[in-house]
C-alpha cells in the first residue's frame, strides 16, 4: 500500500502567535526577535516581508527597510506551548506524528483514510481545528506519496495553501524544477551540482551515479534518488526515535561577560533548561560537559563524570560550576553551554534520604507548574533578576553552594 504523507508548515509561525495574543499587532509589520543586542529576525509577518524583512537581518536592517516595523522579543515558552497544542491537533487524525521543527510535522495518514475519506478532507479538518482553537494562525499543507515530496508541496503555495502531489505527477514536476526546491539540499550543494552543468531536478536524476559518487561521496546516489522524488524514510513518532546521545543547551550571551556570579547565574539557568527536557524524556546522564567561548571564537570544553546518573538541575549545576572553577579565564565569556551524555532512559531512581525526597518532591512541582503555565513561570531566586517575577517562596530544601535559593512565581491569570 502507497503512503500517503503529510507536511504541515505554519505560516511565520512566530510572528502569528504573537499576532493572535496581540490585537493591536494585526495587520501591521512585526519581526520576532531576541532579547538581547546581538539579536536578529527569527521570523517577520507577511506585512513586513512585503518590505523586504527576512529571517536572520538584524534589528536595525530591518528598521531600515521598514522604518515602523514592530521589534518583538520571543517567547521561547509561548512557543512551545502553541506547538504542543498543535500536535494535539494533528493526533487527533493519526498517531503517526514526527515533529520536524517547533513550526513543522509530518503526518502519516494512510491508516486514517477509511475513517475520513481522504487527505484532503483531513487536511481541511486540521486547518479548520486550528484556527477555531488557536485563532488567526494559517498552515500550508503539502500530501504527497513521501516526506520529500510532502516538503516540497508545503512551499509550493503559502500562505494558508494546501497541495496535493500525485505519484503519476511526480516526474513532471520534477523536470524543471530547480535543485534548490528540495529539502536538504542547500546553496552550498546547489553550486557545486552547477559545476557539473546541473541545475535542475531533471538533470540530477539522469546524471550519472559514478559521477555524483565521485564529487559528493556517499550522498551522491541518495541525491540523485531524491531528483527523481524517490525517500523511503518513514515518519517516526517521538516514541518510536532512537535514544538521543546528549542533551544540552547554549546561549550567546547579551555581551560579553567575565563576573564569575553572572556566569554561575547563566550556568544555572541552562542547567535547569538541561534538566527539565532530562526529566520529560526519562532520561538520567552521567557526563556533564560546560562549553565556553571567548569573542574571538576560540572555543573549549571540559566535562566530569559523576558516580552516578541525575537528571537533577542542581546536580548538573554544581558539577557544572566545579568544572568552571578549574577554568582560568583568559578573555570575558561570549558564549556558554551544558550538557550532559552518558545517557540512560527509563530507570527508575528511589531516592533514600528525606532531604532526597524532598528535592525530588519539589522538582517535580517546579515542572508540573512549568509544564502547564510555561517554562521558567517558576525558578531559581538566582534568576528572578533575569526574568522579573515579583513573588517569592521558599523552597522545603536548602541546595548548598547556590547564594540565593529561593524559589520564584510569575502571577498567572486564570
Amino acid at each position: 500500500m502507497n503512503k500517503i504523507i503529510m507536511h504541515i508548515d505554519m505560516n511565520a509561525f512566530f510572528a502569528s502567535v504573537e499576532q493572535q495574543i496581540n490585537p493591536a499587532f494585526r495587520g501591521r509589520p512585526i519581526a520576532v526577535i531576541g532579547s538581547n543586542e546581538r539579536t536578529v529576525v527569527t521570523t517577520s509577518s507577511y506585512e513586513a516581508r512585503a518590505y523586504g524583512v527576512k529571517t536572520g537581518m538584524t534589528k536595525y536592517e530591518a528598521k531600515r527597510l521598514c522604518p515602523h516595523i514592530v521589534l518583538v522579543a520571543g517567547d521561547t515558552g509561548r512557543y512551545t506551548d502553541t506547538c504542543r497544542r498543535l500536535v494535539e491537533i494533528y493526533r487527533q487524525y493519526t498517531p503517526m506524528v514526527e515533529v520536524y521543527s517547533i513550526d513543522e510535522a509530518f503526518l502519516d495518514v494512510t491508516e486514517s483514510i477509511p475513517l475520513f475519506g481522504c487527505a484532503e478532507v483531513i487536511a481541511k479538518k486540521i486547518k479548520e481545528d486550528i484556527r477555531q482553537r488557536l485563532g488567526m494562525l494559517t498552515c500550508s499543507i503539502g500530501i504527497a506519496p513521501n516526506k520529500l515530496l510532502a516538503k516540497l508541496g508545503s512551499d509550493m503555495k503559502k500562505p494558508n495553501g494546501l497541495v496535493v502531489i500525485q505519484q503519476e505527477d511526480v516526474g513532471k514536476l520534477l523536470q524543471n524544477l530547480p535543485v534548490k526546491e528540495l529539502c536538504g539540499i542547500g546553496s552550498r550543494i546547489e553550486t557545486q551540482l552547477a559545476t557539473l552543468g546541473i541545475k535542475t531536478c531533471g538533470e540530477l536524476g539522469r546524471a550519472s551515479t559514478h559521477t555524483l559518487r565521485n564529487r559528493f561521496g556517499v550522498i551522491g546516489e541518495r541525491l540523485k534518488l531524491m531528483a527523481q522524488g524517490i525517500d523511503n524514510n518513514p515518519v517516526i513518532p517521538p516514541e518510536q526515535e532512537p535514544d538521543v546521545k546528549s542533551i544540552g543547551h547554549s546561549m550567546t550571551l547579551d555581551k560579553d561577560v567575565s563576573d564569575r556570579e553572572t556566569l554561575e547565574c547563566h550556568v544555572l539557568q541552562l542547567s535547569e533548561m538541561v534538566g527539565r527536557r532530562m526529566r520529560r524524556g526519562g532520561y538520567t546522564g552521567r557526563t556533564i560537559t560546560l562549553t565556553l567561548r571567548y569573542p574571538d571564537f576560540t572555543t573549549f570544553t571540559k566535562r566530569t563524570t559523576a558516580g552516578t546518573h541525575t537528571d537533577n538541575s542542581i546536580d548538573i549545576y554544581r558539577i557544572a560550576i566545579d568544572i568552571l572553577n578549574t577554568v582560568r579565564l583568559q578573555q570575558p565569556i561570549r558564549l556558554i553551554g551544558v550538557s550532559i551524555s552518558n545517557l540512560t532512559k527509563n530507570i527508575p531512581q528511589i531516592p533514600l534520604f528525606l532531604s532526597d525526597r524532598n528535592k525530588k518532591a519539589a522538582t517535580r512541582a517546579m515542572d508540573k507548574i512549568n509544564d502547564r503555565y510555561g517554562d521558567f513561570c517558576i525558578t531559581w531566586g538566582t534568576l528572578i533578576e533575569r526574568y522579573q517575577h515579583k513573588g517569592v517562596i521558599s523552597p522545603s530544601w536548602r541546595p548548598s553552594g547556590i547564594k540565593c535559593i529561593n524559589l520564584s512565581t510569575r502571577k498567572t491569570k486564570k
